[in-house]
């Protein structure tokens, strides 16, 4: 017999239907859901552990595949068999993830494994963009402590006019493509290209995905009601101890406000702040460290956020001693390597980027065979990030799904500027030598001179800028150019690519509720006067694409 199902439908404005389904496929999961539109069938299924693991952090597993079958083809190479995601899976696990994972409780700290499977394509259907509302809606049918619904769009603009998950064709007609993370209340996450957009243009095409979020998390919720919503399960919550916590206050505050107030270097400020952190422990016995000791610890980076924090918002004064709105010192260089078809070093306070351009024919396109697409790439970028650029040993597993992302930014913000009738195929390298926050837009900064310096004909150079915000209550402060730490301690991670035009790509993160668009605009119009500052230390470098490839570049000749 058919087990009862229980279905929902999002209608969207273009007459196209989404549809909701649970109760027929993979019932031992926690929660599941089949997400239709079209021909297009996601399944999605969540399961997380009743234990915690001996780990003071969530390890959520975002797992995104998309099986051949789904397209009625054979995966490619010797072996008949799906075997490693694609990048193009690891960015939509990266996109799905991001989104998620503010919304656990910060105690919870049982495994969860997220699993979304293609299992029907669609062309005319681009299946990432329901990966997000597939997750969370299977979420809602479970009993994880989870904040709140959220959803996911792919938002395009075509001839003027937004379109809410478009097919493939009408995207590569678009002048937009973003995807958008929200609940009801906030938008979360921002990611995208575009052609040169202005920063009012972005943030309209914000306000009209996060409308068709909230259909979308209306549905959920409708749908989990029909089911029946089970009670939020029980978890061990982390121990708390109020009175320690303000003892760690009383000793560590001030302490801290100090270190941070005099602007000092990366490592020597790591350092002050590492041994005001032993001398309080110092001045508790043996047993009471072996009892409370990472309760101590925990307290004492409560007390040195907020520290940073108020510095910020009282004074104006960030880690290194500088202004909200100013910039690290840049130095540039091109032709550094003598050997590459194009080379430069962007180097910026404590971040610092080589990039290489190699310059090939066709047969050095980037092949792409996933069942939702096949084709290829004549400009790609990759981001290499090693242990040593952040003074650590570490070991060395290939590459992972942060430079698959970081890389992906960096190549969506360039690509749009080579010309279409370029005849060569280009990769870009970027290494990342030293960082301290920032180092996909530095590695934007080094890909631009780079492709001036082989002589790729760009339409107009690209900067990158990394902005944060700091916020409490009605105070708040945007960060242009933002530190590691800054990133860690802060409420957004906000990062703008663009031309003296317009944004090219752009890629956000925001780690609280409510964020108004206000706020929103007063970061990008920040952003613009850093990304333009930046641009004019660039064109200071290398004003004009060479007119010639190197003698030792591959040459193209029109016979």
């Amino acid at each position: 017999m058919i087990p009862k199902t229980f279905t929902q439908e999002i209608h969207l404005e273009d007459g196209r239907t989404i549809t909701l389904e649970t109760g027929k496929l993979a019932k031992q999961a926690h929660g599941s859901v089949v997400v239709t539109m079209g021909d297009c069938m996601l399944l999605c299924t969540v399961v997380s552990n009743y234990n915690a693991g001996h780990v003071d952090f969530l390890p959520l597993t975002v797992d995104y595949r998309e099986k051949f079958a789904a397209a009625g083809r054979y995966p490619g190479g010797f072996f008949k068999r799906e075997a490693r995601p694609s990048d193009g899976e690891i960015l939509t696990m990266r996109i799905v993830d991001r989104v998620l994972r503010p919304l656990f409780p910060k105690d919870y700290h049982n495994e969860v494994q997220v699993m979304i499977q293609l299992m029907s394509h669609d062309e005319n259907v681009m299946p990432d963009s329901l990966a997000g509302l597939a997750a969370s809606a299977a979420i809602q049918l479970s009993d994880f402590p989870f904040e709140c619904a959220i959803s996911e769009v792919r938002v395009a603009r075509m001839n003027g006019e937004f379109i809410i998950n478009p097919s493939r064709a009408q995207l590569e007609a678009s002048d937009i493509d973003m995807i958008i993370g929200a609940s009801a209340d906030s938008v979360m996450m921002v990611e995208g290209e575009m052609d040169e957009c202005s920063e009012e243009e972005m943030v309209e095409a914000i306000k009209f995905a996060h409308e068709a979020i909230k259909k979308q998390i209306d549905a959920q919720l409708k749908l989990s009601d029909a089911v029946g919503r089970k009670d939020v399960r029980e978890y061990d919550q982390a121990e708390e101890n109020e009175e320690l916590q303000q003892q760690i206050h009383d000793a560590a505050y001030e302490k801290c406000y100090a270190i941070a107030k005099k602007g000092t270097e990366k490592a020597e400020r790591s350092l002050a702040f590492s041994e005001l952190k032993e001398s309080i422990k110092e001045t508790f016995s043996e047993e009471e460290l072996e009892e409370k000791g990472d309760l101590i610890s925990k307290y004492f980076g409560k007390a040195q956020k907020e520290a940073v924090r108020e510095l910020v918002l009282s004074e104006g004064i960030r880690l290194d001693g500088r202004k909200t709105d100013e910039i690290r010192p840049i130095w540039c260089e091109v032709s550094y390597l003598p050997s590459t078809h194009g080379s430069s070093i962007f180097s910026r306070g404590e971040t610092q980027a080589l990039a290489t351009v190699t310059l090939g024919t066709s047969r050095e396109a980037n092949q792409i065979d996933m069942p939702s697409y096949e084709g290829e790439e004549r400009l790609y970028l990759h981001y290499n990030f090693p242990p040593f650029c952040t003074g650590e040993a570490r070991p060395l597993r290939g590459t992972s799904r942060r430079e698959v992302g970081h890389g992906n930014l960096a190549q969506r913000a360039l690509e749009g500027m080579v010309p279409n009738d370029c005849p060569y195929t280009v990769r870009v390298v970027s290494e990342v030598l030293e960082s301290n926050g920032s180092s996909s837009m530095a590695t934007v900064c080094s890909g631009t001179m780079a492709l001036m310096d082989a002589g790729i004909q760009i339409k107009r150079p690209v900067s990158g800028i990394a902005m944060g915000l700091i916020s409490d209550g009605d105070r708040y402060a945007v960060l242009s150019d933002i530190l590691g730490d800054e990133d860690h301690l802060g409420d957004m991670d906000f990062k703008v690519t663009g031309t003296e035009k317009g944004i090219t790509a752009c890629q956000m993160d925001i780690k609280i509720k409510g964020l108004s668009y206000e706020i929103l605009v007063n970061a990008l119009k920040q952003a613009r006067e850093g990304r333009l500052h930046i641009l004019d230390k660039l064109v200071e470098t290398i004003s004009q694409p060479n007119q010639e490839v190197k003698p030792h570049a591959p040459k193209m000749v029109n016979i």
